[in-house]
Formats: structure tokens, sequence, C-alpha cells
């Protein structure tokens, strides 16, 4: 079964985590469409450990991740 970014992803992303990449990045963690055009770096941050900024996602995490892109990125 495919992961969707409402039930699997977007609860990934804190608080301070789309609060951080709003001011800095200039997008928004907690919308589809925003973390869907991302993705890549999204993914390739939180396996370099780079994002968070306050500490590395568990591998689990990252996989999850992985897993929602190569799966097609549903809403």
């Amino acid at each position: 079964m495919a992961l969707s970014f409402a039930k699997d992803i977007r609860p990934l992303f804190r608080a301070d985590d789309i609060s951080a990449m709003k001011d800095f990045g200039g997008f928004d963690l907690s919308k589809y469409d925003d973390v869907k055009e991302h993705a890549n770096d999204i993914y390739h941050r939180t396996r370099e450990g780079e994002m968070p900024c306050d500490g590395a996602w568990p591998e689990a995490n990252v996989q999850k991740f992985k897993q929602w892109m190569d799966g097609g990125m549903q809403p």
C-alpha cells in the first residue's frame, strides 16, 4: 500500500521544522504541494543528517520519506 502525505509524511514534520523552513527555505513543510516540489532536496538533506536543523531524523523516517517518493508521492 502506498504511503500518503496526509497520513504518513506530514506528521514527520514538527511545528519548529515547519516554521524554520518557512523562514529560511521559503516553503511550507505542512503543504503537500511544497513538499512534493522539494521532495528530492528534503530527502537528500534528511539522508545526510542536515535536516532537521536540531538533529538527524531516525533512519526509519528517512526511509519512509523515500518510500513515499518512490510510491508516487500520494497526497
